[in-house]
Parts: structure tokens; C-alpha cells; sequence
């Protein structure tokens, strides 16, 4: 008996397992939570916006330019994970104008191939962390 109750214990904890993923490549987070979570073979990756990593300055210049490096961002935290954005399986994009939605789409549609880009959702929210104008969170598999 006390086999199966050792068995159910180890696979309980690895349901609950988890890896935190950080780089400084990527913004350090501003609040309590992590870069990243890798749970078995999934990247569950924290919503990015475009501060640069080297200055925690945000890039707002215009709507591409802090898009990219939102896109940059993230592609410190794939990498940290061993993975590419190939990977990435869904993404949610948050705006705080949908009027901007070309501007970033085409700027984060550079980093897919149209043939095996993610699911995602775009939405316009209220208002996005320290006035940005965009957010956008991931989900990878390995």
C-alpha cells in the first residue's frame, strides 16, 4: 500500500513541477511574478512590454519601434528556454488603441512565418503598465 501512496505522491509532483525561466536579456520583472514558467514541455511566457533590457527605458518612439522591442523582449526569454519563436503556439496581444492594430501587426508579423504563425487574440484594454501602448504574453511548446 504504501508503494501506491509513494507513486501518487511523485506524481503529483510532477504535475507541479516547474522551471522559472529569467534572463537579463528581458526586462526584470516589475511586480510579482516571473519572465517565464516552463512546466514539462510548456513555455508559459509573462506579458512583455518595450522597455529596454540594457536601460529599463521605455521605447515609445512610435508604435513599430516599441513593438519590436516588445518582440525582442520575448525573443530573450525563447531563447532562454531554448526555444524560437516556432515554438510559440499562442500569443495574446493587448492595445491601448486597436487604431494601432496595423502598425503592430506588421511589426510582429516579421518575426513569423504566415505559414506557421500562432493562434492569438488581439484586444484593446483600458489602459496597459506605465502607459504603453502595447502588451503582448506567449505561450511555447517544445
Amino acid at each position: 500500500m504504501s508503494n501506491v501512496a509513494n507513486q501518487t505522491d511523485n506524481y503529483k509532483k510532477t504535475i507541479y513541477m516547474k522551471q522559472i525561466i529569467t534572463t537579463d536579456k528581458a526586462p526584470a520583472p516589475i511586480g510579482p511574478y516571473n519572465q517565464a514558467i516552463l512546466s514539462g514541455n510548456t513555455l508559459y511566457m509573462s506579458g512583455q512590454v518595450g522597455f529596454n533590457p540594457e536601460t529599463m527605458e521605455l521605447m515609445l518612439e512610435d508604435i513599430p519601434s516599441e513593438t519590436h522591442q516588445v518582440m525582442k523582449n520575448l525573443k530573450a526569454v525563447l531563447d532562454a528556454a531554448d526555444m524560437t519563436f516556432e515554438n510559440v503556439v499562442k500569443t495574446s496581444i493587448f492595445l491601448s488603441d486597436m487604431n494601432n492594430f496595423g502598425l503592430v501587426n506588421e511589426a510582429y508579423g516579421s518575426y513569423f512565418n504566415s505559414d506557421t504563425a500562432p493562434a492569438r487574440e488581439t484586444v484593446q484594454v483600458a489602459k496597459l503598465p506605465r502607459n504603453v501602448n502595447v502588451e503582448i504574453s506567449m505561450i511555447a511548446v517544445k
